[in-house]
């Protein structure tokens, strides 16, 4: 049994900087994004590696969240084309028409329900599978039972691998974020710095407030040292600013429990009507050439394959 997180915002924005030609609605509207979206979705659905049985996404909407309340740089809808702003409802549509449960956040961030759901289930399933690249959710990592996956990359990391990339706990991944900062998410991070010099003090003192102010004490193989003891001193509030801003929530109020999260299969009805409103048959034609997991007709998600759900050795694999 498998809990397969999305970033939904994530995929929606991929989605619309891909190659994939554009698409509009009968009604006029854009939707190149949104039928990307779906059919990354309908992929992973059908993945027998990734072997679903339980999945939801979230979604940021708006984008704004009660971080931007703590730092006025941080991540907006600025700069993001208004044709990709206009299809976060649609996106969220098109996931509930293919059966996903969808966290659609308000003051907190897709990442802190996924950051929530896998701290509330990882000891309910035998893996957490949360689908993004994203450099904040590896804070979550735990052994092999919770793990990240970019699946554009075809790439897994799981706590040694984070470890052996970043030389780094996932209790250490905000400060690490705090001193490099995410341009991303638009923490600037502190002069100076970056990931070898921040890796190797983590890597011995943890946390931002365990380093310690005299230079002399740290390792040796920190660079530009009495430098970079400058910059951390002058900067510590703001480093403790940016910590808190990469810290994700873990209690968000998410209303599902573990069972409301199983994935039923494909509803013929429910895709159809979704698909027709957005002059996409074709997406769902493709779907009866192709062995499908359809709802109440042998859908059910098959059981993990032995291997592939949390027993595999750690690493990294691409």
């Amino acid at each position: 049994m498998r809990l397969h997180l999305v970033d939904g915002t994530y995929e929606l924005f991929r989605a619309h900087f891909s190659g994939r030609p554009g698409h509009r609605a009968p009604d006029g509207r854009e939707v190149k994004a949104t039928l990307g979206l779906a059919a990354s979705l309908l992929a992973l659905l059908h993945d027998a590696g990734e072997a679903v049985t339980h999945v939801a996404i979230a979604f940021d909407r708006p984008i704004r969240s009660f971080r931007n309340d703590l730092w006025a740089g941080y991540k907006s809808e600025e700069g993001v084309p208004p044709e990709l702003l206009a299809q976060l409802e649609a996106a969220e549509e098109a996931a509930r028409a293919l059966g996903l449960v969808v966290w659609s956040m308000d003051a907190l961030e897709a990442d802190d329900a996924l950051a929530t759901a896998a701290a509330r289930f990882r000891d309910e399933v035998e893996q957490v599978r949360i689908l993004t690249p994203d450099k904040d959710l590896g804070q979550c990592l735990r052994g092999r039972r919770v793990i990240q996956v970019d699946r554009m990359r075809g790439r897994e990391v799981d706590e040694a691998a984070l470890l052996a990339r970043r030389g780094i706990p996932p209790q250490s991944v905000p400060d690490w974020l705090a001193l490099v900062g995410d341009a991303a998410d638009g923490i600037p991070g502190l002069p100076g710095f970056g990931e070898r010099s921040a890796s190797a003090l983590l890597a011995v003192y943890g946390h931002l407030e365990d380093v310690p102010a005299d230079p002399a004490r740290w390792p040796a193989g920190v660079r530009g040292a009495a430098k970079l003891a400058r910059a951390l001193e002058e900067g510590r509030e703001a480093a403790l600013l940016y910590r808190r801003l990469a810290t994700l929530v873990t209690d968000a109020p998410l209303p599902e429990g573990l069972e409301g999260l199983r994935w039923p299969g494909l509803s013929r009805e429910r895709l159809g009507a979704w698909a027709a409103s957005l002059g996409a048959e074709r997406l769902v034609q493709g779907l009866e050439a192709r062995p499908t997991r359809w709802a109440g007709a042998g859908g059910a998600p098959p059981p993990a394959v032995a291997g592939q759900a949390g027993d595999a050795a750690g690493g990294e694999r691409t």
